[in-house]
């Protein structure tokens, strides 16, 4: 009985994620920040935004800001083609202007469950990539944590002079 007991907190103490594969790298984010997963199309560019930002997708009636975290974070080129996906990421950061953003994928993500006792932060020597909150190791495999405040601040960042009216 003390044996089912523990495996059945252990698994009330596991998170729900999801492992996004991106060029150079996975992505590790709570199953909660993600809104959808879609067919990658050409989006609507961006005067004068830097190469990570991609462009905005029409979703659900809003115009959703896609990115490349591989270029952003300086771990390979990546560039959507027909057959990838985007996956929709639920803003948390409280910006009424960015409800929603959307990161490029190579193939599906993959729901996991997160055991607290699996997951350990892989600190290194290295400087943490732009957009990295921590790196970590779960279950033998590697994954970044990214920084979302960070990233929709550079999302906000680099829409501003697009929205900024003309003077």
């Amino acid at each position: 009985m003390n044996t089912q007991s523990t495996t059945q907190h252990s698994v009330e103490n596991d998170l729900r994620g999801v492992l996004i594969s991106v060029a150079g790298g996975r992505l590790l984010l709570p199953n909660a920040s993600m809104a959808e997963i879609i067919s990658f199309s050409d989006p609507e560019l961006v005067a004068n935004a830097p190469a990570w930002l991609l462009g905005r997708l029409r979703w659900r009636g809003w115009r959703v800001p896609v990115i490349a975290f591989s270029r952003l974070a300086g771990l390979a080129e990546e560039r959507g083609q027909l057959g990838s996906k985007v996956v929709v990421i639920k803003a948390l950061g409280g910006n009424q202007r960015l409800s929603f953003f959307a990161v490029l994928t190579q193939g599906f993500p993959r729901l996991i469950n997160v055991a607290r006792d699996r997951l350990a932060v892989n600190g290194g020597d290295n400087p943490l990539p732009l957009g990295v909150k921590a790196r970590v190791v779960l279950n033998d495999d590697a994954a970044l944590i990214p920084d979302l405040t960070m990233i929709e601040l550079l999302i906000d960042e680099a829409l501003h002079p697009a929205e900024a009216p003309a003077t």
